[in-house]
C-alpha cells in the first residue's frame, strides 16, 4: 500500500561516524521518518530504516542479520545510549551513531 498524502513525517537529525561517510557524504544528515499517528512517535529502528532508504546499505553496517545492533556500534538518542531499536524518539530528538575503532 502506498504512502498516504496525509501521512506525516518527522525530520530527524542524525550524526554519522566517519567510517560511514562513504554512504552519506556528510557528518550530519536529516532523514524523514514516517509518523503513523501523533501518539506513535518514530522509533530508533524507524530512523535507521529511513537512513537506509536515503543511503542504501548503511543499515547493514550497523545492524546484523538477526536485527541486533552490531557490537562496535553505539546508538544515542540525544545523550542517552540505547541498543533497543523500539525506543521512541522524543519530539526534536537527534540520533548519534558512534563506531568503535579497532586495530593494532
Amino acid at each position: 500500500m502506498g504512502r498516504s498524502s496525509h501521512e506525516a513525517a518527522a525530520v530527524v537529525r542524525v550524526r554519522v561516524p566517519s567510517p560511514l561517510h562513504s554512504y552519506t557524504g556528510a557528518r550530519d544528515v536529516a532523514v524523514a521518518v514516517p509518523v503513523l499517528a501523533p501518539e506513535m512517535p518514530p522509533t530508533l529502528g524507524g530512523v535507521l530504516a529511513a537512513l537506509d532508504g536515503a543511503y542504501p546499505g548503511i543499515r547493514f553496517r550497523m545492524i546484523d542479520e538477526q536485527g541486533h545492533v552490531r557490537p562496535h556500534i553505539k546508538l544515542f538518542i540525544d545523550t542517552t545510549l540505547t541498543r533497543d531499536l523500539a525506543t521512541p524518539l522524543p519530539t526534536g530528538a537527534a540520533v548519534m551513531i558512534v563506531a568503535a575503532l579497532s586495530g593494532g
